[in-house]
């Protein structure tokens, strides 16, 4: 359409929606109505178009204002929360950090550090206790739990001791009577004797401690095919007990004190090797727990069957408060060593300390299979002990450490082998 002529419509339509009465006079040419119609609907839409466009909401705004909006309010501060109570407690540390993590093994190497000395210990301060220092609040499983271990109750100025006397060939002497020995207690000699006899008939209580601990692996399952065998032939189903505790990183009791062989034997098979070794914890909780709170009215002997490489790294007690506790416990310890190697390690000194200074003895298999025979020899040695009471001289109840010696008068070719001292009881 020429630009005249384009003209001449808008003109015409313009004119015509002023005055309507224009059209009647000058009538629109028909070649111009639909051109006109079309004109009028864009008009209408760019219109809408435009007023919408032009809404103050949907502008951006100028730089300068943007500007001058962000010195006129800066974002306001993030609100503090919100201080909590006075009386309330703060929240509890992630579990990682509340965790105690195991001693390093250079801490224990620390505490053993007198493991080839085997000297008795020295005397503690008349108020101190045996409960450890690092004992925790934990149980057995975890551990040493809190309380303070119990005192010995040895009588009115009575000391009673088991003891063992063998020759140069290690056969045992069953018949020496008081005129045979010669006891000395805290450096003095012992001026009277109350009670000497042979109690071979002695009930036994006895608790069997084996290591399950990682370094044992390889030779687990022999260990408790022969610990099995043991049992079955040194508990009497009338008058001995026996328990069962396995230890790793912690102990596990697999079976209560018992008669029963069959229980016994599956307290045994129920161990599975695994983890670090808390030989002191398990050997401590034993003595403490177990044995010390056992009584018979015709007396009895206490003993541990230890079965361990001895290398220890994992318990929250030292070798020493272990011996304490088991003499104060009056407790037997037997050590039966797993390490096969020909040579005497860390370890197997540390089981001969423990030993030797609860009047038991360490037995060193030199291969496995003789693990079998230190069972049988503890056997025999337990059916072939002697019951000692006697009086101390100048004894006070203080809680001191009292050192003990026995001795064969009349023959000093034979050895007796007793504990190495007990702790006064405290008044």
């Amino acid at each position: 359409m020429p630009f005249g002529n384009l003209s001449f419509v808008l003109r015409e339509v313009i004119i015509g929606t002023v005055n309507p009465s224009y059209n009647r006079h000058n009538p629109m040419p028909s070649r111009y109505l639909p051109s006109s119609c079309v004109l009028c609907a864009c008009g209408a839409v760019l219109l809408t178009v435009s007023a919408w466009a032009q809404s103050s909401d949907q502008l951006p705004a100028a730089p300068s204002a943007v500007l001058q909006q962000r010195q006129q309010s800066p974002p306001a501060p993030a609100a503090k929360p919100a201080d909590p109570p006075a009386d309330s407690k703060s929240a509890p540390a992630p579990a990682s950090t509340q965790k105690t993590e195991p001693a390093p093994a250079a801490s224990q190497e620390q505490k053993d550090q007198k493991a080839d000395s085997l000297a008795a210990p020295t005397n503690p301060p008349a108020t101190s206790k045996t409960t450890p220092k690092n004992a925790g609040n934990s149980s057995f499983q975890s551990g040493i739990p809190e309380d303070s271990a119990p005192e010995i109750k040895i009588g009115v100025n009575e000391v009673n001791l088991i003891f063992t006397v063998t020759d140069k060939h290690g056969k045992f002497i069953k018949n020496l009577t008081q005129n045979d020995i010669h006891v000395v207690d805290d450096h003095k000699s012992v001026q009277e004797i109350k009670n000497l006899k042979s109690e071979t008939d002695l009930p036994l209580r006895v608790g069997l401690l084996i290591d399950a601990s990682n370094s044992i692996r390889d030779r687990f399952k022999f260990e408790q095919e022969a610990a099995i065998e043991f049992l079955n032939q040194i508990v009497r189903p009338k008058t001995d007990l026996a328990f069962v505790v396995g230890f790793d990183t912690t102990a596990e009791l697999t079976q209560d004190f018992t008669n029963d062989n069959e229980k016994l034997s599956h307290g045994v098979r129920l161990l599975r090797p695994g983890g670090g070794t808390a030989l002191y914890d398990a050997v401590y909780w034993a003595c403490r727990d177990k044995l010390l709170k056992t009584t018979s009215p015709s007396g009895q002997r206490r003993a541990i069957i230890l079965v361990s490489d001895g290398e220890d790294n994992q318990s929250r007690v030292s070798r020493d408060e272990a011996v304490e506790m088991a003499q104060r416990a009056e407790v037997i310890i037997y050590s039966i060593s797993t390490n096969t190697s020909g040579m005497i390690l860390h370890g197997d000194k540390v089981l001969q300390y423990i030993a030797e200074s609860t009047g038991g003895r360490a037995f060193f298999p030199f291969k496995i299979e003789d693990v079998a025979n230190a069972f049988s020899e503890i056997q025999e040695e337990l059916r072939s002990q002697y019951a000692l009471a006697y009086k101390p001289p100048d004894f006070r109840a203080d809680g001191h450490y009292r050192t003990i010696e026995i001795e064969a008068q009349n023959n000093k070719k034979l050895r007796v082998r007793t504990r190495k001292g007990y702790y006064a009881p405290t008044q």
